[in-house]
């Protein structure tokens, strides 16, 4: 069964700098889409950045220009760098791989998340 694991999360003060790596154990899940989602206490979760098969990137106007996305889905690896981070970015981040089953179903993958922390 693949698991995606997350690393890189930790405590960091406003201004400073993380990046955060996810990676398949076992197999890789040939991803047509990979992304990071963040979830803060009380709110719902949200997308911060995705990255397609074909290179394309998106990401929440909350983080244009503080966050970059890159990796590899055919190797179910992505990282995000994060810099610049504000309080406001405390969350726990989650690694998301979805790959194509049908033409209108996706098979989802998550990680268990690590936390990002940003003291003021």
């Amino acid at each position: 069964q693949v698991q995606l694991v997350e690393s890189g999360g930790g405590l960091v003060q406003a201004g400073g700098s993380l990046r955060l790596s996810c990676a398949a154990s076992g197999s890789s899940v040939s991803a047509n889409v990979m992304a990071w989602y963040r979830q803060a206490p009380g709110k719902q979760r949200e997308l911060v950045a995705s990255l397609t098969s074909e290179g394309k990137t998106n990401y929440a106007d909350s983080v244009k220009g503080r966050f970059t996305i890159s990796g590899e889905t055919a190797k179910s690896t992505l990282y995000l760098q994060m810099n610049s981070l504000k309080p406001e970015d405390t969350a726990v981040y989650y690694c998301n791989a979805a790959r194509q089953i049908s033409s209108m179903t996706f098979r989802n993958y998550w990680g268990q998340g690590t936390q990002v922390t940003v003291s003021s």
